[in-house]
């Protein structure tokens, strides 16, 4: 499990700015634009508020699981989950969680 996990992370990487770059190279670091887009119709409104709601998730379960199963280097987990998404931060987490009952 632990390779899938990895590779998960790679992708939960790898897409979603694969799908953002072209904008930014497009807008440049044009927040006002991000938002507009963002919020252009119920859709995207719809995708947004789910990764969001997710992702506070995430985090509150990567804290507590954390502890709880002392998985090493979750700040990791946490930081991807801020900078990525969930995509990301999940896979990790569970990357680093494998890891640590391995060595236990």
């Amino acid at each position: 499990m632990k390779a899938i996990y990895l590779l998960l992370a790679i992708l939960g990487l790898a897409l979603p700015y694969g799908a953002f770059v072209p904008w930014l190279m497009d807008h440049g670091p044009d927040f006002l634009r991000f938002m507009e887009d963002m919020i252009a119709n119920p859709i995207s409104i719809f995708a947004w508020l789910d990764v969001v709601i997710s992702a506070i998730v995430l985090l509150l379960f990567i804290v507590v699981e954390s502890y709880r199963s002392q998985v090493r280097f979750a700040w990791l987990a946490l930081i991807g989950t801020l900078t990525v998404g969930v995509s990301f931060g999940l896979p990790l987490f569970l990357y680093f969680r494998e890891k640590s009952l391995q060595t236990q």
